[in-house]
């Protein structure tokens, strides 16, 4: 059976949809940029911002009501009751420990049905923690268990297609991703076809 790992954050949710609208907008609501603008991830050039600025209110966000209360990926929810049982799900997430809580709750309320393993490589470590891998292929090259990585992050595709994990390019604003959602789950629904 086959094990696809799940980027969290702007794939089985809308977590820069949402603190754009929700945090970003309302801190800022002379700002013009739109969220379809928001070419690049992180986007505190895009912005006018210091990338301090930008982490300190996405953590903050993260740690909020608004960000335990985003909608799941409806798509995805749907192809994971129809073709899901044909293959096994981890979720891979980087983001800092101090809001993992708060993701790790999410994502079991909503796809624990069928992602049962919940995976961090943390960012912005603090001082003395051991820091076992540098970025999600350090995790999947160590896991040695991933076929398909669904991520939307360029970077983190590249980096499982060296191992030899398929890398599937989840569209956002930020990459360059060839397929539409729709085209994603479509290509995902026949284990045989993924191979």
């Amino acid at each position: 059976m086959l094990t696809i790992a799940w980027d969290v954050d702007d794939v089985l949710n809308d977590l820069m949809f949402s603190w754009f609208n929700k945090a970003w907008k309302v801190e800022h609501p002379d700002s013009k940029v739109s969220f379809s603008e928001i070419s690049q991830n992180p986007p505190d050039c895009v912005l006018g911002i210091s990338r301090a600025e930008y982490l300190a209110s996405l953590d903050q966000f993260r740690a909020a009501d608004d960000a335990r209360m985003m909608t799941p990926n409806a798509s995805i929810l749907t192809w994971l009751n129809q073709f899901g049982a044909s293959y096994r799900h981890i979720a891979l997430t980087a983001r800092p420990l101090g809001s993992t809580p708060y993701a790790a709750e999410w994502l079991f309320r909503h796809f624990g049905g069928f992602i049962r393993t919940f995976a961090v490589v943390p960012t912005r470590l603090a001082d003395g923690l051991p820091s076992y891998d540098r970025d999600k292929a350090d995790y999947l090259a160590w896991l040695d268990k991933v076929d398909i990585l669904v991520d939307d992050s360029e970077e983190n595709i590249r980096g499982a297609e060296r191992l030899g994990i398929r890398g599937v390019l989840y569209p956002q604003p930020w990459n360059r991703a060839p397929q539409t959602p729709d085209e994603i789950l479509r290509s995902l629904a026949q284990p045989a076809e993924v191979g």
